[in-house]
């Protein structure tokens, strides 16, 4: 049995608690909840999270399905080396990014998943998991046509005549030719 990547776990956890502390954020905003400005908060942290979590890392075996458009997410977060990186830091991080977001109803939801998120993070982190970006696989450009030399020359086979199906007369096909006598 195969060891299990918890980073793939926690990128999904977080991508999807950054998603409804987005949501929860604008409906704190949107009604002017008391104290909305903590929901004005978790606007801002969840596009964060968003865009942090969007590129998914690397498994170790296997392959890795790369998201629509992650290359341009991937280098930022790239660029930012050890701090995007190392899981200890990203499970910190979210612990922290979910804290405000608890004294508001509507982001509640989202606080809670990102502190899942975090929690699964440290668990990467311990098993010495770290992010690295999916390379970019080079296809083998060949010409479609390249591979068939020749057409087929035979047709392709048929039933024998006795087991083909018969053509009547008013366009219909049938094995039997039914009758009814009064």
């Amino acid at each position: 049995m195969g060891q299990i990547e918890w980073a793939m776990w926690a990128n999904e956890q977080a991508l999807a608690s950054g998603l409804i502390l987005l949501i929860g954020g604008v409906v704190g905003v949107a009604g002017q909840f008391r104290d909305w400005e903590f929901a004005a908060y978790g606007v801002a942290a969840g596009v964060f999270v968003i865009l942090l979590e969007y590129p998914r890392g690397k498994r170790r075996k296997g392959t890795t399905m790369e998201r629509p458009g992650q290359w341009l997410l991937a280098a930022v977060v790239k660029l930012f080396g050890p701090l995007t990186r190392n899981y200890y830091v990203r499970a910190i991080l979210h612990a922290c990014l979910a804290v405000p977001g608890g004294f508001i109803l509507p982001t509640v939801l989202g606080t809670v998943n990102l502190g899942i998120a975090s929690l699964i993070y440290l668990l990467a982190a311990f098993r010495k998991e770290e992010w690295r970006p999916i390379q970019a696989v080079q296809t083998q450009k060949g010409h479609v046509g390249k591979s068939i030399h020749q057409p087929p020359t035979n047709p392709p086979p048929r039933p024998p005549a006795e087991h083909r199906r018969k053509q009547m007369d008013d366009g219909r096909t049938g094995a039997i030719e039914v009758t009814a006598t009064p």
